[in-house]
């Protein structure tokens, strides 16, 4: 089990730009997957980008592909989101999950019910 903890969030105008950041707890960070998700009003929580410790496999989501860009640092035990021509349609909350993958183990999943640890989440808001 890890704890994660999001920061970063904000309100930004539209064609600006965010850094998330999630910082987590435990020894063996460089065996997790680790992914963000977000969560709009009245939507369901989707995902946006992961990031596979095994081989080095990201992923992101169409939407922001070329906009957001997923990296971890194995050594702080961080995973960072860069945010770049933000869109008023990327408002939402932000999320931090972890999955435990074994060595063999180089997916990227993107459903939400693969990942067995979250953080509280992070606001961010994209005025027009």
């Amino acid at each position: 089990q890890v704890q994660l903890l999001e920061s970063g969030g904000g309100l930004v105008q539209a064609g600006g730009s965010l850094r998330l950041s999630c910082a987590a707890s435990g020894r063996t960070f460089n065996r997790y997957l680790m992914g963000w998700f977000r969560q709009a009003p009245g939507k369901e929580r989707e995902f946006v980008a992961g990031s596979n410790p095994n081989n080095g496999n990201i992923d992101y989501a169409d939407s922001v592909k070329g906009r957001f860009t997923i990296s971890r640092d194995n050594a702080k035990k961080t995973v960072a989101l860069q945010m770049n021509s933000l869109k008023p349609e990327d408002t939402a909350v932000y999320y931090c999950a972890a999955k435990y993958v074994i060595l063999s183990d180089n997916n990227i999943y993107t459903t939400r019910g693969r990942y067995d640890n979250w953080g509280q989440g992070t606001q961010v808001t994209v005025s027009s």
